[in-house]
């Protein structure tokens, strides 16, 4: 008998910019990630204010989902999937976001796609904004710094609730929000680079800007979500978090103040916001130490208390140990750094690898909040290789994907109410964090190199057939 609920959404998870590739076909408009060229582990990627001829941009072919959605959904349904999690590119719908009159051809589109899921019996879970803000909306305004975007977003939600109302049950209105307390949310999310070229990671932090850009997308998501619970009830409207799970690195209680400290403002003060619709009270002290005022307008609170979600969902690939001593080994990671775990081991691109810590982030968010929960980003990104047969055998990827569901099932035993899985990447893509191909995530390979060539050929790989054998057994057997 499995422990996890009959309905329980089992799927994979991708993203609009880093999948569907067609980046200028049908109407679309150019999107903060078509201007960022490709990068890697060592070299990071760069946004640039105009197309450079000479430079690759992985997002403009990507995989090229765009004209091989029928393939790629068939395949979902194959393995068993029971949910795929997407988004719109909202530049497909108002190329610039500033159009009254969205672009017919981008609507069609999603309509072929959620016809081709609903046909495989595969219910959609829609990112409404997953970091591809309309690049024309980062120059105008300098992305969300500016209150304008409030009602653009909204426009852009009214259409596509109507347009999906009954092909889309289960919406989440931002991408992992809370890398906008994070300077890499600056290009990421807030899209807060207004004439700015060169590596994304050296883009000029604005702290000031980032945590008023990331009250106005709370209002936003607060407008969202109370405008679908109001004529759209049969919606489910969710938040979705980058939970970046830490430890204090020693029992010093100076590093258990600063774990603390940490967990609140990267982990929950932006879903304190989503969920209990009220500033938390620990930001009063940060906002007063970094110099941030907040503008805020009169009936903002009453929005955000009017729109709370339903649940919540979030991205889990690692965790990090704080420590306020010195000489420490720091390691990289999902966003941020912090101190080496002696503990775990890595992933390829240095992330520490932690099952245990996603049974412990699920408990700690289900004690704070008490609404069903998602964990919708999960994976190993690795260099897939052939072997001399061919095929790809990624033991390495279904070792690190059990181990992780194994420790989903204790905390579901724990009490936690779980409602799905989506891993990350099930089918091969663009990293959003380097822009390259080579960090691979998928069930699916796809033959594109980061060199731009490659025939986009489909191919199983051994974790294929795995998480087929999970699906069907609703998480028994993990063999």
């Amino acid at each position: 008998m499995s422990v996890f609920r009959d309905d329980f959404l089992w799927g994979g998870a991708c993203a609009a910019n880093q999948f569907e590739g067609a980046w200028d076909v049908d109407g679309k408009g150019p999107s903060v990630p078509d201007m960022c060229t490709n990068g890697s582990y060592a070299t990071p990627k760069w946004i640039t204010t105009s197309i450079h001829p000479d430079k690759l941009y992985p997002s403009h072919e990507a995989i090229d989902f765009y004209h091989h959605y029928e393939e790629d959904i068939a395949l979902f349904a194959e393995m068993g999937f029971k949910t795929f999690r997407t988004s719109i590119n909202w530049t497909r719908i108002f190329p610039t976001g500033m159009e009254t009159e969205p672009n017919e051809k981008g609507l069609e589109f999603y309509d072929k796609v959620f016809d081709c899921c609903k046909k495989h019996g595969i219910e959609p879970l829609v990112t409404i904004s997953h970091y591809e803000m309309p690049y024309a909306l980062a120059e105008k305004y300098n992305g969300w710094a500016s209150r304008e975007l409030i009602d653009l977003y909204m426009n852009y939600c009214k259409v596509i609730f109507e347009r999906y109302k009954d092909k889309v049950k289960y919406w989440l209105t931002f991408n992992e929000i809370n890398s906008g307390t994070m300077p890499l949310g600056m290009v990421l999310s807030t899209g807060l680079v207004k004439g700015y070229e060169g590596p994304v990671n050296e883009a000029p932090d604005d702290k000031q800007g980032r945590f008023q850009a990331l009250h106005h997308m709370f209002v936003a998501s607060a407008k969202a979500v109370q405008y679908a619970h109001e004529h759209y009830p049969q919606f489910r409207m969710g938040c979705m978090i980058c939970f970046i799970t830490s430890y204090p690195l020693t029992p010093d209680p100076a590093d258990v103040l600063a774990n603390q400290k940490q967990m609140q403002i990267t982990n929950w003060f932006c879903s304190d916001m989503h969920v209990r619709g009220e500033y938390p009270y620990y930001m009063k002290r940060f906002f007063a130490e970094n110099g941030i005022t907040i503008q805020q307008e009169p009936e903002d609170a009453t929005i955000l208390k009017a729109g709370v979600v339903d649940f919540y969902t979030f991205s889990y690939y690692m965790s990090n140990c704080i420590t306020t001593h010195k000489d420490v080994e720091a390691v990289g990671g999902n966003i941020v750094q912090g101190a080496k775990n002696p503990y775990l081991k890595a992933s390829d691109w240095g992330w520490q690898i932690d099952p245990i810590g996603l049974r412990y982030s699920l408990n700690e968010i289900y004690d704070r909040y008490h609404i069903p929960l998602m964990v919708v980003e999960n994976g190993l990104g690795a260099y897939d290789k052939k072997s001399e047969d061919g095929k790809i055998h990624d033991s390495y990827r279904i070792d690190y994907l059990r181990a992780h569901i194994e420790q989903m099932a204790e905390a579901v035993k724990d009490g936690v109410d779980l409602m799905g899985y989506t891993p990350w990447g099930c089918i091969d893509l663009v990293s959003a964090s380097t822009g390259e191909m080579a960090k691979r995530y998928g069930f699916i390979y796809v033959n594109k190199f980061d060199d731009g060539t490659g025939d986009l050929s489909r191919e199983k790989k051994d974790s294929f057939y795995w998480y087929q054998k999970v699906i069907a057994t609703n998480g028994e057997d993990l063999g």
